[in-house]
């Protein structure tokens, strides 16, 4: 097949590539720059001008190919309400193409889409139209361009990861990095799905190949990982201290991942695997955290005071309305948070390496 890959060039796009390629597929990617336009060049694919924004442009491409998959979003969390229902017009806009083909079109969710109640682990089977999740846009306009007659699938992502890359983590790490502590809150006991990058790019071949009309297919090679485990691995990656935060404090810590932190996000696979035969087999979640390719690097950040590269949004003009990372520690928190450094610091430090 000739394939239309929007989010060409990003984290996901960029592996599915060569997964498609290496099946015989042929890529046309979006991209709305030079510089995409060679990196895509480069991979074997061929570039088309445009943007998730630029709707004609959506439908062009799609027009032109025998399959869509849809990877591109706007990964802007201060403004994701915006964002998702910006998704929603891009993913009506490819359906425009397809309307009364056979031609798939693979669309990207989250596995948070799935989860029947609050701490029960997500399945594919499941879908509320009324979830409070703003990322419901995307599904819902799925719905949508099924009713029209396309054929359309989804996949549900949980945390993407290889060792540059864990998908909400980098953020984790980016926040540990900054205030010198990772952390989780007090009683918490959620955990997070994960799959890597690579067997997730496979999903996405094998969902666009065999994929039911209307299914959707969880991207989870493991179901459930400690959410406390995942900021020990932080803690170990860049060299901070691990610490529990009081409830209360959690948002003012975590500003806008503490929507993410506090929730369970684990997800059931079984179905997808025994649909379409996909057995994951890339490395875990804290495998690629604790990766001693990126923890010297991570650790030098971590100690002046810098992040791992991953910018986070502020919510607000003054960065507090709406808990802006790292800030608004109460007095104790403060405390027992400096305590807790000097300790580390005495530990690990040597002289001549201190902030």
């Amino acid at each position: 097949m000739r394939v239309f890959l929007t989010g060409a060039t990003g984290f996901i796009g960029s592996a599915i590539i060569p997964e498609l390629m290496g099946a015989g597929h042929q890529v046309l990617g979006l991209t709305r720059s030079d510089a995409g336009a060679l990196a895509l060049a480069a991979a074997g694919a061929e570039a088309h001008r445009g943007d998730i924004q630029d709707l004609e442009s959506l439908r062009q491409g799609a027009a032109a190919c025998d399959g869509v998959i849809h990877t591109a979003f706007d990964h802007d969390f201060a403004h994701f309400a915006h964002n998702c229902q910006k998704d929603g017009r891009a993913i009506e806009a490819l359906g425009d193409a397809l309307v009364g083909s056979d031609r798939p079109l693979v669309i990207t969710s989250s596995t948070a889409m799935g989860a029947p109640a609050p701490g029960e682990r997500a399945l594919e089977t499941h879908f509320d139209p009324g979830h409070p999740n703003p990322r419901v846009a995307s599904e819902l306009a799925g719905q949508a361009a099924a009713a029209r007659g396309v054929n359309i699938s989804v996949v549900r992502l949980s945390q993407i990861h290889d060792v540059a890359k864990q998908g909400l983590v980098t953020s984790m790490i980016e926040l540990a990095g900054r205030t010198g502590v990772s952390a989780y809150g007090a009683g918490d006991r959620n955990g997070w799905s994960a799959a890597h990058i690579s067997d997730t790019a496979r999903l996405y071949r094998l969902v666009l190949e065999a994929g039911t009309p209307g299914a959707r297919y969880h991207a989870t090679a493991e179901e459930t990982i400690p959410f406390r485990d995942i900021a020990a691995a932080v803690g170990r990656r860049i060299g901070v201290p691990v610490v529990e935060l009081p409830a209360a404090e959690v948002a003012g810590h975590f500003g806008w991942l503490a929507t993410f932190v506090s929730k369970d996000l684990s997800a059931s696979s079984a179905w997808t695997q025994a649909a379409l035969g996909w057995s994951p087999r890339g490395p875990g979640l804290l495998a690629d955290i604790d990766s001693k390719q990126r923890q010297e690097a991570d650790r030098s950040l971590a100690l002046r005071g810098e992040g791992s590269g991953t910018a986070l949004p502020k919510r607000d003009a003054f960065g507090q309305a709406q808990g802006r990372p790292g800030r608004n520690f109460s007095d104790s928190s403060r405390c027992a948070r400096i305590n807790c450094l000097a300790t580390w610091s005495l530990k690990h430090l040597r002289p001549g390496h201190g902030r």
